[in-house]
């Protein structure tokens, strides 16, 4: 007997959504309890917040301070899977959740899947969509439903250190057939490190690389919530693994678990003289604590299958969206409209939370364009770099199990590098992991 979609609970276990009793409990008055920034105007109707940006009650202040209808009550609610869980949590005891809570855009069908969403088309979405890019927006939305309003995103590049290239006279690459001669140089002149590092735990970093060359892994609408396509086992993606599992092979990368503390070590202490990375790359590198302040950094475009049609692709990306336990939709809309879209709130998101807004008007300002960033040595790497993989990432559209589907792909990759398979076997064992897991929970597959 399938399991009936709706109720979930098999993939709330199963995608790391785990029930562990920490909901927030007693609805509007707990969650105003947990406020921790001013409220400026005790008099208006206050809208509950959980989101997790660096710098954010700076945010939360600029917006009460200029809005007298409605103030914002923010709390941090854990990042990533920690907050999902406490959300996940609300969801099933029917309490609990904030009104407006911050969510990756991979995770937003998972959620709609679970009726946690509010359809924000029906409160004005339209009126902002041209604010956002067009890949940022897709992201959010499913047939004509929105699901969130974006925030920022990860449009990717490569990062490298300058001086080791220079010092083993290896010429920046820009396809991945010089990307691998690269790292042939680099071993054969005698570096200490590697070019780079192939995390298999790398999830979305590895599904961007499947999608430059052409993968579309999920067909799914929200409007026939019964129905998903599958299609992880392209040949886009299959040359993809074949690529990397040739430089492992050959031990011209590692594949050590991205962000653990070896990594970070590994990030800037010259074992990896490439990092691979989303716009918000150089903020995270720029936060660890024992960067070598020697190290000259400096950002080039993401390598090409085909340098004469270059496919820009994103990691990451985060969005509000109003929950269904939301007691005021209408006035919670509004702030996960407005809270960071204003010219003000993205001066700090920018400056201070090292955010990479998928806000138009900031990303078309001449001042974005040319800020030039003293950790790249004056170089203007938005310009250079991360404008035009913005403006080329046309969006993606993701499972309504993604976090499963991210653990799956994990566990095949693992076995790759391991020499328990090739890329094509991986690639095939994790289309049948999900079809099986799709149909287990009452999907159909198209």
């Amino acid at each position: 007997m399938k399991a009936p979609i709706l109720s979930m609970a098999g993939f709330a276990a199963a995608a790391g959504l785990a029930l562990t009793g920490c909901s927030a409990g007693g609805g509007e008055s707990a969650a105003k309890a947990s406020c921790t920034n001013t409220i400026v105007n005790k008099e208006a109707p206050q809208v509950t917040v959980w989101a997790w940006y660096p710098a954010f009650e700076q945010i939360v202040d600029t917006f009460n301070e200029t809005n007298d209808d409605v103030q914002v009550c923010w709390t941090n609610a854990g990042q990533g899977n920690d907050e999902y869980t406490k959300f996940s949590t609300a969801i099933e005891s029917g309490s609990g959740a904030p009104d407006v809570i911050m969510l990756e855009s991979e995770v937003l069908s998972s959620f709609s899947i679970r009726d946690a969403l509010v359809d924000l088309s029906e409160y004005g979405a339209a009126e902002v969509k041209d604010n956002y890019t067009e890949g940022a927006w897709k992201d959010v939305t499913s047939g004509d439903a929105v699901y969130a309003i974006p925030v920022d995103g990860g449009p990717m590049g490569m990062i490298y250190r300058q001086d080791l290239f220079e010092k083993h006279g290896i010429a920046v690459p820009k396809t991945w057939d010089e990307f691998a001669t690269a790292a042939q140089q680099l071993k054969d002149a005698g570096g200490e490190g590697v070019l780079t590092n192939f995390p298999t735990n790398g999830r979305a970093f590895s599904q961007a690389l499947f999608a430059q060359n052409g993968s579309v892994p999920f067909e799914y609408d929200s409007t026939k919530p019964t129905e998903i396509g599958i299609n992880v086992n392209d040949a886009g993606s299959k040359e993809v693994l074949e690529y990397w599992d040739s430089l492992v092979k050959k031990g011209l990368v590692t594949t050590d678990d991205a962000f653990t503390a070896d990594y970070n070590t590994s990030l800037v202490d010259g074992t990896y003289a490439v990092y691979l990375a989303a716009a918000w790359g150089p903020g995270y590198l720029q936060g660890l604590s024992d960067a070598d302040e020697d190290a000259v950094w400096r950002a080039a475009p993401l390598p090409q299958w085909d340098a004469a049609a270059p496919v820009q692709v994103n990691w990451g990306g985060s969005t509000f969206a109003v929950t269904s336990q939301a007691k005021d939709k209408e006035l919670s809309a509004k702030v996960a409209k407005e809270i960071l879209g204003t010219d003000e709130a993205w001066k700090i998101g920018v400056e201070e939370s090292a955010l990479f807004p998928s806000y138009t008007p900031v990303l078309e300002s001449e001042e974005f364009a040319q800020t030039e960033y003293p950790f790249f040595g004056g170089q203007k790497v938005n310009e250079d770099v991360f404008l035009e993989a913005a403006a080329g990432y046309e969006g993606a559209t993701f499972s309504p199990f993604q976090n499963y589907a991210y653990d799956q792909l994990t566990e095949q990759l693992y076995a790759m590098v391991q020499g328990e398979k090739d890329g094509s076997k991986a690639l095939d064992d994790l289309q049948a992991s999900l079809e099986q897991y799709a149909k287990e929970q009452g999907f159909t597959l198209k």
